[in-house]
């Protein structure tokens, strides 16, 4: 009876509580209650707080960068000053700061610093990595001039972009730019963001940071760069491709002028020094013998810093390092592509295009990652992936190879469809029976899909990964024709293990890494290992048989060089978006694509037209002093020495002997002058019969014996097909007796 007593006035008393506190709230809310404009005025500030807090929270979600702020941060991928050397020990750029001699704030001149303040942020010294009022007056300026007159961003933004960003155009880089500068001031001194900011600043030519720029432009150190000087150093902060002196002078002292009239409005000259100044422009150390490969020493710097790792060689801070890079071929593939993108700029809409050379084994030489490094310092070629289309195909054909097929199995063109997806081809017609080596040449779509169905994804992925490619490969029904992503330098890689017959490759840019005091610390020829052979051998032959069908009678015709075995494959993806060719010889290997940074359609720009004319003109400068050879499946005969006779002038060739290589030079004709091609004959097999005879009398065309020379007429020519099929060798000999009579006749 207790328990039960308790238990109910404790229950009425808890809700004799709650019902008197509610009476209480009520009566106590009462004297809040408005109504008319005060109502709504209370009403809008509460909607505003609740959606306000909302807003400020998915903001925080969205601005979040992806920075842990955990270990070096300051001095990621800057801990190194590398000098690149080309292989014959020649200076072609450098990368990194030098961390242990660095410049100190005190002993850049006050005009430097003025200068880049007045220009990039007069309100450096007041605001807290954010200047509102700045963003706010910048703002105003841009609508009354209806475009883009005066940038918002601090110099503490700028720096977390330079150190933590990409250069993308967009809103949530905006954000994140804002966030980590509140985030670097709350980290360092105002000096220490300003010392970091010169020193890291890209400074046009391949330059960065105020020291590396005065030395290029000036060639003086920063320590003694004048005021007129210091204008100029500063006008590139806005604009390093824009105003760079030693490309742009007339532009360059203009934004200088423009830098010392801002110097003066802040209070950081008189008007005497700006006249002084004006006067007395500075002196630009001429630059027009100078070359820097900037796309490949990009990359190379991050092999050397990946070697430094790996070998751990991370004691030293200043290296020299030698690279497979061919200045020379650098120069002709930019000035190439370059000229093939002024010409189709407007009528194929074409914006972009990059290229890798690389040998056989490997070794790089050439980089080619845009249009203009000044421009864009993005790596097309290296970091920008792309579907490569029907360049993809020869994977899933070597796969079908090991598989048992050969060139000449039998398949069919005809329609397949996987779940909802039917592919067509690029014709929007289908051949029916055809031979494999044909379906290659002819780019067909639906055979590698009836392939794949046949012997698996998994083969498929498992041929590309074996032959070096490195980018991500997903099992999509449309995996053969090539809509996973990869870079150029991905796809050439895996073409170099077709021309080297088999052999895995790893691209390499790095020969040698020393002390400056010449002490090796590193050497490709001994520290790398042996490539691995992953193919059989035969397999890759009747690879490039095929793909040498696709240059010869393909898609592939405009870049037939002719004078020496070659094999590739054309490339194009849906809408135009893409186009590849991918190709090589027995020396090069060679990567080429158009496309345009914003995926955007190009006009009818196929992997068989711009890509495949540029390859050809890289091709042809790459093997000005080359020594012709065969290619596995692809041998040396004397058709491409007929080829480069017809094409190239030459006049006279000698017979192949049967021993030891025969070179012959073309004539001057513009495009080959002073080639050297060599041909490495086959032994001479002691046969007779009417085969050898007509190919006797094939060989006569190019007898010095010009009354020999003129008995066979310029429009019969005969290829001889294996003497092995006894149909062909009766058609040869009927072939020859018909020579004789018509020679008789004659």
């Amino acid at each position: 009876m207790t328990l039960d007593s308790f238990v109910s006035s404790g229950v009425f008393e808890l809700f004799d509580g709650i019902r008197r506190g509610w009476g209480w709230y009520s009566s106590w809310l009462v004297r809040f209650r408005l109504s008319g404009l005060k109502r709504l005025f209370v009403d809008l500030i509460d909607d505003f707080a609740t959606f306000g807090m909302v807003f400020m929270f998915g903001l925080l979600v969205f601005a979040l960068p992806p920075f842990s702020g955990e270990g070096d941060i300051w001095n990621q991928r800057r801990e190194f000053a590398i000098t690149f050397t080309d292989v014959n020990g020649e200076i072609i750029g450098r990368r990194g700061v030098r961390q242990d001699d660095a410049i100190p704030l005190e002993e850049i001149p006050q005009y430097v610093i003025k200068a880049a303040l007045a220009t990039e942020d007069s309100r450096f010294y007041q605001h807290f990595g954010v200047d509102f009022q700045g963003t706010m007056r910048a703002m105003i300026a841009n609508a009354k001039a209806q475009g883009v007159v005066q940038g918002g961003s601090t110099i503490t933004q700028q720096l977390a972009k330079n150190l933590f960003l990409s250069p993308e155009r967009s809103l949530r880089r905006k954000v994140h730019e804002a966030f980590l500068a509140l985030w670097i001031e709350t980290h360092l001194t105002k000096n220490e963001i300003l010392k970091l900011y010169l020193d890291r600043a890209y400074m046009g030519g391949g330059n960065y940071g105020v020291e590396a720029s005065a030395q290029f432009y000036f060639g003086k150190s920063i320590r003694d760069v004048n005021l007129q000087e210091a204008a100029m150093l500063a006008g590139l902060f806005k604009a390093p491709s824009k105003y760079a002196p030693h490309i742009h002078r007339e532009a360059s002292l203009a934004r200088s002028n423009v830098v010392l009239y801002r110097m003066l409005d802040v209070g950081y000259i008189s008007q005497g020094e700006l006249f002084e100044a004006k006067r007395n422009p500075p002196k630009v150390v001429d630059q027009s013998d100078y070359y820097s490969p900037d796309y490949f020493l990009d990359w190379a710097y991050n092999e050397t810093l990946a070697l430094i790792e790996k070998q751990n060689l991370d004691g030293d801070f200043v290296l020299e390092v030698k690279t497979t890079v061919d200045i020379d071929l650098q120069k002709s593939a930019q000035k190439s592509l370059n000229a093939v993108l002024d010409e189709n700029k407007v009528a194929r809409r074409v914006g972009q295009a990059a290229l890798v050379t690389m040998t056989p084994t490997g070794a790089v030489k050439v980089i080619v990652g845009g249009r203009d490094y000044e421009k864009s310092q993005f790596n097309r070629a290296t970091d920008a992936l792309r579907q490569p289309g029907s360049s993809f195909k020869p994977f899933v054909y070597l796969a079908a190879l090991r598989a048992g097929y050969t060139p000449s199995t039998i398949v069919y063109d005809k329609p397949v469809t996987i779940g909802s997806w039917t592919p067509r081809n690029y014709s929007h017609r289908f051949r029916g029976r055809t031979t494999l080596v044909n379906a290659l040449a002819r780019s067909y779509n639906t055979v590698p899909i009836h392939l794949m169905l046949a012997i698996g994804r998994k083969a498929i992925i498992e041929t590309t990964k074996m032959a070096g490619v490195q980018s991500e490969i997903k099992a999509v029904p449309s995996l053969p024709l090539g809509t996973n992503e990869v870079t150029v330098m991905d796809i050439t890689t895996g073409y170099a293990t077709f021309a080297n017959g088999g052999k895995q490759v790893k691209p390499y840019g790095v020969l040698e890494i020393r002390r400056p005091n010449g002490d090796l610390l590193y050497s490709h020829e001994k520290n790398a290992p042996p490539l691995k052979q992953v193919f059989a051998a035969e397999k890759i032959a009747d690879l490039n048989f095929m793909l040498n069908r696709v240059v010869e009678a393909g898609t592939g015709k405009r870049s037939l060089l002719g004078f020496t075995p070659q094999a590739g494959k054309t490339g194009t993806t849906q809408s135009y978006r893409d186009a590849w060719f991918v190709g090589y010889t027995a020396h090069y290997v060679t990567g080429v694509w158009f496309g345009n940074d914003n995926y955007s359609e190009m006009n009818r720009v196929t992997g068989g037209s711009l890509p495949a004319m540029t390859w050809k003109r890289v091709m042809l400068e790459a093997h000005k002093t080359t020594v012709a050879q065969g290619l596995p499946g692809v041998p040396l005969n004397g058709n491409y020495a007929k080829y480069a006779a017809k094409n190239r002038g030459v006049t006279e060739i000698p017979q192949i002997p049967t021993g030891g290589p025969t070179a012959f030079r073309p004539s001057n004709t513009g495009d080959g002058t002073g080639d050297v091609v060599i041909f490495q004959p086959q032994q001479k097999r002691q046969r007779s019969g009417p085969v050898v005879s007509v190919l006797q009398n094939m060989f006569s065309l190019f007898d010095k014996n010009p009354r020999t020379r003129t008995r066979v007429r310029s429009r019969t020519t005969f290829t001889p097909q294996s003497t092995r099929v006894s149909k062909r060798r009766k058609r040869a000999a009927r072939n020859a007796k018909r020579m004789r009579r018509m020679m008789e006749t004659r």
